[in-house]
């Protein structure tokens, strides 16, 4: 009986050796699969990336577009200033409501920067920033008007041919903003600014008569002072 005990309790243990060795081997590999695998690639674009596409320029399609006839929602009706809107806008095969969302999200781009900063969103329209900004000011949100006017009389950050001459306010804060002005020969006019600007304070240019270029750097964007 004894001789039986001690044989069962060695078969035991050798049945334990094996299976703790092969859980071993197991644990292992299972460790290897718990690893943390690399995260699938992100849908946002990477501001970094090169290859990101640009805001649209304020421009309707070169493509075939749908005839006025045709431009109709799905369900309910366009207002009239819509349909003036998306006259010669609406690209064939396109939902025109898209479209029109389009318009009402620079609408609404336009107004949620002008609510804090007017000058930003000047800026944001002179610099192109908002897509179609002018048609959307025009037909979809008119009372943005004064923000389009300003804009209109603007110019953006890097090299101007012939501006008006006048005195110009930088849409910026930026205190590494430097412009200079220069004749038909090449030669310097003016330049700044004339004193390192600090934090806070409105940048100028006085741009004098005769100014075939006009070049600015950190600047964004340029509107009469």
């Amino acid at each position: 009986m004894y001789r039986r005990s001690a044989a069962a309790a060695v078969l035991l243990a050798a049945a334990l050796t094996l299976t703790a060795c092969s859980s071993d081997g197991g644990g292992k590999a299972d460790a290897a699969d718990a690893k943390p695998k690399p995260p699938a690639a992100s849908s946002v674009t990477d501001p970094a990336d090169a290859s990101a596409t640009p805001a649209a320029p304020d421009a309707k399609p070169t493509g075939p577009v749908l005839p006025d006839a045709k431009i109709t929602p799905k369900t309910g009706s366009f207002k009239p200033n819509e349909k003036q809107y998306l006259s010669g806008r609406v690209p064939e095969k396109t939902d025109p409501a898209a479209v029109l969302q389009t318009g009402q999200e620079s609408c609404q781009r336009v107004e949620r920067t002008a609510k804090h900063d007017k000058d930003a969103a000047t800026g944001a329209v002179v610099a192109g920033e908002i897509p179609g900004a002018k048609d959307a000011i025009t037909y979809l949100c008119p009372e943005q008007k004064p923000i389009l006017d300003a804009a209109s009389k603007g110019f953006g950050d890097g090299t101007r041919q012939s501006p008006a001459a006048g005195t110009y306010r930088a849409l910026t804060q930026n205190t590494t903003c430097t412009w200079e002005a220069k004749g038909k020969d090449g030669a310097v006019l003016a330049s700044g600014p004339e004193t390192a600007p600090k934090a806070g304070d409105k940048i100028t240019a006085n741009i004098p008569p005769g100014t075939a270029q006009f070049t600015s750097t950190g600047c964004y964007a340029w509107i009469p002072a």
